[in-house]
Parts: C-alpha cells; sequence; structure tokens
C-alpha cells in the first residue's frame, strides 16, 4: 500500500549533464531531518526522465513524476513540464521576470532615476536581448552528445577543435 501511494509524487530538480539516450538526468533535493541535531540537511538523488523531444537543458528547472513501470533500468521517471528554463528566473507569483531579486521593470525605473553609466554603456539590456537558444551551435553545445577526446587530431582536421569533446 505505501509503495502505491509513492506513485502519483510530482518531484521538481533539476537538469543535468548526462550522456543517456532519450532521457534527462534530473537532480531532485531533499530536506532530511537529522534527529540529533532537530535540523534539516538538504540530501540529493538523481533520476533518469523520459525525454525523447530532447526538450530539457541543462539548467532547467522540471517537474517529473514516476512511471507506472520502468523504460530501461534507469529510466524510471517522465518529465511533465519545464517549470523555469534556464536563465530566465521568474517570481511564481507574479508571474515577473527577476534581476538579482529585483524585478526587471523596477531594474529599468532605477535606471531611469540614476542614469547610467559615464561611458555611456548603459548596461545589459534585457528586453533587446534574444530567447535563449540563439547561440545553439556557435557557442552552445549543450544539445550535442559530449565524449571524450581520447586523440589529438592534426589541424584541418574537422574535429580538430571540437567544442564538445572534453
Amino acid at each position: 500500500m505505501a509503495g502505491s501511494a509513492s506513485k502519483g509524487i510530482m518531484l521538481l530538480g533539476q537538469c543535468l549533464a548526462h550522456t543517456t539516450k532519450n532521457a534527462a538526468k534530473v537532480r531532485v533535493k531533499r530536506l532530511v531531518l537529522d534527529q540529533n541535531l532537530h535540523m534539516y540537511f538538504p540530501e540529493f538523488e538523481s533520476h533518469f526522465a523520459h525525454d525523447p523531444e530532447h526538450k530539457c537543458k541543462v539548467g532547467d528547472i522540471v517537474l517529473i513524476q514516476e512511471l507506472p513501470e520502468k523504460i530501461t533500468k534507469d529510466i524510471t521517471h517522465s518529465i511533465l513540464k519545464i517549470v523555469y528554463p534556464f536563465g530566465d528566473v521568474t517570481d511564481p507569483i507574479s508571474g515577473k521576470k527577476v534581476i538579482k531579486g529585483v524585478y526587471r521593470d523596477c531594474a529599468g525605473y532605477r535606471k531611469e532615476l540614476f542614469g547610467v553609466a559615464e561611458d555611456g554603456s548603459g548596461g545589459f539590456q534585457y528586453d533587446k536581448a534574444p530567447d535563449r537558444g540563439w547561440q545553439e551551435n556557435k557557442k552552445d553545445f549543450t544539445h550535442k552528445e559530449g565524449y571524450m577526446k581520447w586523440h589529438e587530431f592534426e589541424p584541418g582536421h574537422p574535429l580538430h577543435d571540437d567544442p564538445t569533446a572534453t
């Protein structure tokens, strides 16, 4: 009975880098009570969640749920929803975008009130910034499968400076 009650539990976690096909590795934080100190301490669990469309990227906050039966030995959960994409912090109550604990529109008011730097740079402009993913295949290689580099190729070879190799 206790095992069947835990089947419907949804967990919130962060996507990690991995090499498993059709899955996303999700790290879930749980707070565990220490009976001696009467304090809660974080413990982390990793779960593989079924993600055939590769919707999750490294750093995304996702909602996962345990599958009724395992797909493979490792894949035990499925991804229900991407709650927060990496880089775009959103206040869950108001739904507004946040910069370091300040709403983006409030940061604009502050800029108007105090002005910009003397060099005229004005800082980063979030409203003019492109969405996440626009640097895919240029500087962002999180969508590619990573691998270990065991051989140094000569200059001119297609894999000489492959950024997905570690």
